[in-house]
């Protein structure tokens, strides 16, 4: 069917599973997405002539084959007119292209997406790229993951490769073109296949958001134009052995694979260099042999350290890395170099008497708090935009972000070692990748070949994380655990890799052969739940290491909202619970609002309006997230069935969405935010939904003492119940907590809706963390028969219809804003100035610009607080001055009970 390829040496799917040959080296995809200029050309690359240098292509023409009669000889070939195609960027969807060059409108509005017809991408796609070589004395590999699904690959005119053989979204390639390069211009042209998630290893969303149309088929990793001399240095990689607990002393060994490319034996002077330590061997290699080379503490010193940097998660240390380069010399000429970057800790996750997964980290005890990662829908990759939502995540105290699936190329875990944020990278649920395991998904069956790419597929994203020390595990599994033929093949390629953390079965409570418990639950819930749910010690509740959960919805900002739908749909959103609400999913199980909006009304009262439906979301979703975090920190040092760990399902979306998020697509910040991170301060006070006791958490690593924690019960109307202070407190580090008292189970006089404050300072005096509650006499009642794979039925709800009658009180704001070195710090001071007795409930400052709209991203010290009369709080915002586009900012203050205004910051 497809034209025989040029006999040529090529490393490919099979070799990476045989070898673990195909390991690029860090840096090897460097190069950043890059805008796409409407119906130019694809830009020539200029590949350099450094031995050891690795040039990414720096974008493609795509076009569909159904538009193209020429033969792959002919697209494949130099100085073909690519007329009409389409431009697109380095690592590109083609759906990602065609929105880039303006094909079709704004997908994230409205129902935009709907109207692109699949039927145009059910047909392969062309991607066609020219690079430029000036010296073709050196040998020359085409070395590139990421295509999805599958690929017929030429160059020149010669097929160098078959869909057969690259085949999945994980699979990495190195195919040798040396004796097709010339000098001058050369194209590469990729024939990719169409992608379906229930048929191929790749990528799927399942009922995340609406699916793509074009099912994210493309070229989504960089594809590196590779040039070295007679010796290659490949696999490159350091492990490390930290003594725990001291930290005194670690350990390195460095490996890299030495392979000889030419037809005649050579002497290849290998040299490499970590911090003052320098090293080299000297290695004989036959022709085409490849010998692994190994530099150990036993022949090399300086590889024990003494007093070693060591790497922690954010909040428990610092993020020191160290830098290793390797060179390969023949003849006195420089071969190839290679370059990775690691760090230094040690990781364990032993199951602990309850069957749960407990993780320590360089010997101290780990309480994983995270939320699970979605990339952009169109897989658009985007350095800044990644990491300001891995800054968010430090910013509300997380520590760990799960990705099932969509695993993010190298920059992305680049970031996560500098800003600390561990990540559980695994494989994805229900779709192909679990067609052999899991009977209520929707994946086909394997067949050899399948099993054959799962190997390479493992055996190359190994070799890509094992060196980065935010990767805390590998999760085999997501919903079902694999099969004792799927686990070994995983395992012989992680262990070939010499990976050196925890392999975990699977994300749900499910057991493979070897491995055996996964230490994990996957109870749910997916959608609303009351905030007392997630005190009780059973179902998806604050006990062991829940992998995945929330409360389902999560209602954006009225900012957001009207960016991402017509004011016929917000209509609609806040009258009609059962309408279909296309941007929260594409299942029949939460393809509504129906439960949410039931509980909103419920608890709080009907909607009066949208602004009244989305004040009263925020009310909810701070509660909500606020009470799943503080359950499963309280829990965490619990004699009997402690909380290891909690996913909070999700971090973020992929698109422009009503659910399963932390923060929104345009990274604003709702109740679901600073709830999150009210819940993770360092040092904090909390209330327990479950026996009324008031906790100090202290997830500092040292101890805290001479604490002073204040209880005080309000009527709405700010008519104070009840008062009790307590002095004296101590509380040790790493997650431990102290009850500083319990309130009484009733109160002479209290309303049935109530507001409790707690105020906890340190002994200084100083207020260290401030938190309110809003209650109800009557509280919620769960049916805990009635739990489902997805939620827990509420038959009563917690009366907070009380806060409706709160008097509206003025909150004075003054704010000034210094710039310095690109970064701009807003402070704010909020004041209470009302004369009655009531409080400013749950006020919320806004960073906005001249015209009013936010300004993101932006990281508040603290927000939505609440103040009581002749109270004063201040709050800075940092953020990026260019992100104000020359416009002075303001800040818009709101509340619950405050009246909406706007004051100058400049």
């Amino acid at each position: 069917m497809f034209p025989r390829p040029v006999p040529t040496r090529r490393y490919t799917t099979t070799t990476v599973v045989l070898g673990l040959l195909a390991t690029l080296a860090t840096g090897a995809w460097t190069g950043e997405r890059r805008p796409v200029a409407p119906h130019g050309p694809a830009e020539t690359t200029r590949v350099s002539d450094s031995a050891g240098a690795g040039t990414p292509l720096s974008g493609f023409a795509v076009q569909s084959t159904a538009r193209v009669s020429d033969s792959a000889a002919a697209v494949s070939s130099p100085g073909y007119p690519a007329t009409g195609w389409h431009p697109a960027g380095a690592r590109s969807t083609v759906l990602a292209a065609l929105l880039a060059d303006g094909v079709y409108a704004d997908p994230f509005h409205s129902t935009n997406l709907q109207r692109i017809a699949r039927a145009d991408f059910e047909v392969p796609w062309w991607y066609r790229s020219d690079f430029t070589v000036a010296d073709t004395a050196r040998r020359t590999f085409l070395d590139f993951s990421g295509v999805v699904s599958a690929a017929d690959v030429h160059v020149n005119g010669r097929q160098v490769a078959s869909a057969a053989d690259v085949r999945g979204a994980y699979t990495h390639h190195e195919l040798d073109i040396t004796s097709l390069v010339r000098s001058g211009t050369n194209t590469v042209a990729f024939r990719v296949r169409p992608n379906d998630p229930n048929k191929d290893l790749t990528m799927g969303w399942l009922d995340w958001l609406q699916p793509p149309p074009d099912r994210n088929m493309g070229i989504v990793r960089d594809v590196v134009v590779r040039r070295s001399g007679p010796v290659a240095l490949r696999d490159t990689h350091v492990t490390t052995e930290l003594a725990v607990p001291s930290l005194a002393t670690a350990d390195l060994t460095v490996k890299t694979r030495a392979r000889n490319d030419s037809d005649a034996p050579v002497t290849a002077d290998v040299r490499g260099s970590i911090g003052g330590t320098e090293f080299r061997r000297t290695v004989s290699l036959a022709a085409h042999e490849t010998r692994t080379v190994t530099f150990s503490p036993a022949d090399t010193p300086g590889l024990h350290l003494t007093e070693p940097r060591v790497w922690w998660p954010a909040g428990m240390g610092g993020q020191p890395l160290y830098d290793l380069g390797l060179t390969a010399s023949v003849a006195g000429e420089t071969s190839d170099t290679a370059h990775e970057t690691f760090g230094i800790r040690d990781v364990r996750a032993p199951l602990n008497s309850a069957g749960a997964r407990q993780y320590r980290i360089n010997g101290r005890p780990l309480l994983v708090k995270g939320g699970g990662w979605s990339p952009d829908e169109f897989l658009r990759w985007d350095r800044a935009y990644a990491e300001d939502r891995l800054k968010y995540a430090v910013d509300l105290g997380l520590n760990t972000i799960r990705l099932e699936g969509h695993l993010e190329p190298d920059e992305f875990f680049d970031l996560a070692d500098r800003h600390g944020v561990l990540t559980l990278p695994g494989w994805e649920c229900c779709d192909k990748w679990e067609g052999e395991v899991n009977p209520s998904g929707s994946g086909e069956k394997w067949n050899d070949s399948d099993h054959a790419v799962a190997k390479a597929s493992m055996a190359a994203e190994a070799a890509r994380l094992r060196d980065h020390p935010s990767v805390l595990s590998f999760l085999i599994g997501s919903d079902s655990a694999p099969d004792a033929t799927i686990e070994k093949g995983y395992l012989d390629a992680l262990r070939a890799a010499d990976w050196p953390v925890p392999v975990v079965p699977a994300a749900s409570d499910a057991s493979a052969p070897q491995l055996g418990a996964s230490g994990m639950k996957m109870t749910g819930p997916y959608d609303w739940v009351p905030p007392g749910y997630w005190y009780a010690k059973r179902e998806g509740g604050a006990t062991g290491f829940n992998s995945e959960t929330s409360a389902g919805p999560s209602i954006p900002t009225l900012d957001t909202l009207r960016r991402m739908m017509t004011p016929a749909e917000l209509d609609t959103l806040w009258k009609n619970p059962d309408a279909k609400q296309y941007h929260r999913s594409p299942s029949s199980t939460f393809g509504t609002l129906r439960i949410y909006d039931k509980a909103l009304a419920g608890r709080y009262g009907p909607p009066t309006g949208l602004t009244d439906y989305v004040r009263k979301a925020q009310l909810a979703q701070y509660e909500n997230v606020r009470a799943q975090f503080e359950a499963y920190g309280r829990n965490a040092t619990d004699a009997d069935r402690p909380a290891t760990g909690v996913i909070h399902w999700m971090f973020n979306s992929g698109w422009t969405s009503l659910h399963w998020q932390l923060t929104d697509r345009f990274l604003d910040q709702n109740g679901a935010y600073f709830g999150a991170k009210k819940a993770n301060e360092p040092l904090h006070v909390q209330y327990s939904y479950d026996d009324r006791s008031v906790v100090v958490v202290n997830n500092r690593p040292e101890g805290a003492r001479g604490l002073t924690a204040r209880a005080t019960l309000f009527d709405p109307d700010g008519t104070r119940k009840f008062d009790r202070t307590v002095t004296g407190m101590t509380v040790a580090g790493d997650g431990a907590h102290g009850t500083a008292l319990t309130l009484p189970s009733s109160v002479s006089g209290l309303s049935r809706t109530h507001l409790l404050r707690l105020v906890l300072t340190d002994a200084d005096g100083k207020e260290v963390s401030r938190n309110v509650y809003w209650l109800s006499t009557e509280p919620d009642t769960l049916d805990w028969s009635g739990t489902t794979w997805y939620y827990t039925p509420t038959t009563g709800y917690a009366d907070l219809k009380g806060l409706s009658s709160m008097a509206q009180v003025p909150v004075t704001a003054t704010a000034t804003t210094r710039a310095s070195d690109g970064t701009s710090t807003t402070t704010v001071t909020l004041r209470h100035v009302g004369g009655g007795t009531a409080p400013a409930l749950l006020t919320d400052a806004h960073l906005v610009d001249a015209q009013g709209q936010p300004v993101l991203p932006v990281r508040w010290s603290d927000n939505e607080v609440s103040l009581w009369p002749g109270e004063t709080v201040t709050l800075t915002a940092t953020y990026r001055t260019s992100d104000l586009h020359g416009s002075a900012p303001g800040v818009r203050v709101s509340g619950w009970n405050t009246p909406e205004r706007t004051v100058p910051a400049a």
